[in-house]
């Protein structure tokens, strides 16, 4: 019989039970859900609600299920509605009558709550370790390649020259930027609702501060009726999920470009390539790829959870059973795209001279061509217009701006100078955005070692 089957005279249809069962999933938090336990039971005792010698069998009990569970050993019956029925009933076949003490002032609702919050936070800090090394990553790549010249884009058209590291630190302050909406995501994860019962709190004795303490919370959350109703710090996990993986797709949709024939700027590492079953010359970005795809599964996730939470009335219903398997499935996917990225990028190879090869073509010297006649005394707009007439002199001509003659420049205006030969110059160009932020050689050096700062932190 159920836990709760006091209530009822007949039993439980076999799939209806299967389906309101959740033991599967709930499995991935039974080492909070000890946490929990030992924490409740600690505070039951100091405040006289169970005797210590029932506190520590419960301990004792609880310390030896973690161990089992750990290993591999924990026998889990089927017929367990969740995990928390399953340690409980363990525990009290072991134990006796002080297992089934354990729940005194304690409702599934709470417990849960709990088990939720400390998994979140336990998520959120794994996550952050594995941002944390693929920025590492990035920052390594950019300090590897400083000289590094390639094009810049806008609509995937060559626009400017700029340095490679400084398009790898772009990334890494993207995943910066991920790594604050985790921690975020760990701070609102980080509220104790243990205590709250169903959701009217309990007229036992409880000290609530006492188990924030005990489980490493930093508050303990006012209201009984939110604490275990509030999923929303899931949705903060999944959140910061979703934006790293559109982040990390980025990423992947260059490596896939950048290592295909027509560009050539990357050689991946053949572990992480694959061939092909019939085409023998192949060499697949497939760990990108797949990467990029999983993208959508995690913004499921997240739009998943918001349409559980959707019109839901205070304070627990059973459609909350919902909010764990997205969230683990966020997580985990986030993690491993992580750590494949921080693969690729470490052990690529930059082809340094292909990518100097393309950042002069295209007219990427334009717009400081430009630049130039505006130095020397022409308006802007009007340096605009005579680089925009040789562009197009040129495209006739099926030349670039770099191979017309200094006489030919000329024709167009006469401010041009034998120095404008520099402005036609990718690696030239630029090292010259020497502005804080910018491309330039010194301006991306001071950007690297604000960034390993960053990582210091």
């Amino acid at each position: 019989m159920a836990l709760w089957g006091g209530r009822f005279e007949g039993g439980v249809d076999a799939f209806t039970q299967e389906f309101g069962a959740s033991l599967e999933v709930d499995k991935h938090m039974a080492q909070q859900d000890i946490r929990g336990s030992i924490a409740h039971a600690t505070m039951l005792a100091e405040q006289g609600v169970i005797g210590a010698q029932d506190r520590e069998a419960i301990v004792a009990g609880l310390s030896q299920i973690s161990q089992e569970i750990e290993a591999g050993e924990f026998v889990w019956d089927i017929n367990d509605e969740d995990v928390h029925m399953a340690i409980e009933r363990t525990l009290t076949e072991r134990i006796g009558t002080a297992g089934a003490r354990l729940h005194t002032g304690r409702s599934r609702n709470d417990q849960v709550a709990t088990d939720i919050r400390l998994l979140a936070k336990d998520l959120c800090a794994e996550l952050l370790e594995g941002n944390h090394e693929l920025r590492r990553v990035l920052a390594d790549v950019a300090e590897q390649n400083l000289d590094v010249v390639m094009p810049g884009y806008t609509h995937l058209q060559h626009a400017q020259p700029v340095l490679f590291s400084h398009h790898m630190l772009a990334y890494f302050w993207m995943f910066t930027r991920d790594a604050r909406r985790l921690k975020a995501a760990f701070d609102a994860s980080d509220a104790n609702p243990l205590g709250a019962a169903a959701l009217a709190g309990t007229t036992y004795p409880l000290n609530r501060d006492r188990t924030t303490e005990l489980l490493g919370f930093s508050r303990t959350i006012p209201n009984s009726l939110d604490a275990v109703s509030d999923r929303d710090y899931l949705l903060d996990l999944e959140y910061a999920c979703a934006v790293s993986m559109m982040h990390l797709s980025r990423l992947c949709e260059e490596i896939v470009l950048w290592s295909s024939s027509e560009f050539g700027f990357i050689t991946l590492s053949d572990s992480y390539s694959t061939g092909s079953s019939i085409m023998p010359q192949k060499k697949n970005p497939d760990f990108a790829e797949l990467t990029r795809g999983k993208t959508g599964r995690v913004y499921g996730d997240l739009m998943a959870l918001l349409t559980t939470c959707k019109s839901l009335p205070l304070a627990y219903n059973k459609d909350l059973q919902e909010c764990k398997e997205g969230p683990l499935d966020a997580a985990r996917t986030l993690g491993d795209c992580m750590a494949i990225m921080a693969g690729m990028l470490e052990t690529m190879k930059v082809n340094a001279n292909v990518m100097l090869s393309q950042a002069g073509t295209g007219f990427s010297a334009a717009t400081d061509v430009a630049d130039y006649l505006a130095k020397h005394g022409m308006p802007f707009r009007e340096a605009h217009a005579v680089v925009g007439h040789l562009v197009l002199e040129c495209e006739k001509r099926g030349c670039g701006l770099e191979d017309l003659t200094l006489a030919e420049l000329r024709k167009a205006s006469e401010l041009f100078g034998e120095d404008i030969m520099g402005s036609l110059d990718p690696a030239g160009i630029a090292r010259a955005r020497t502005t804080y932020g910018g491309t330039g050689n010194d301006a991306v050096a001071a950007q690297l070692a604000e960034a390993r700062v960053t990582l210091r932190v």
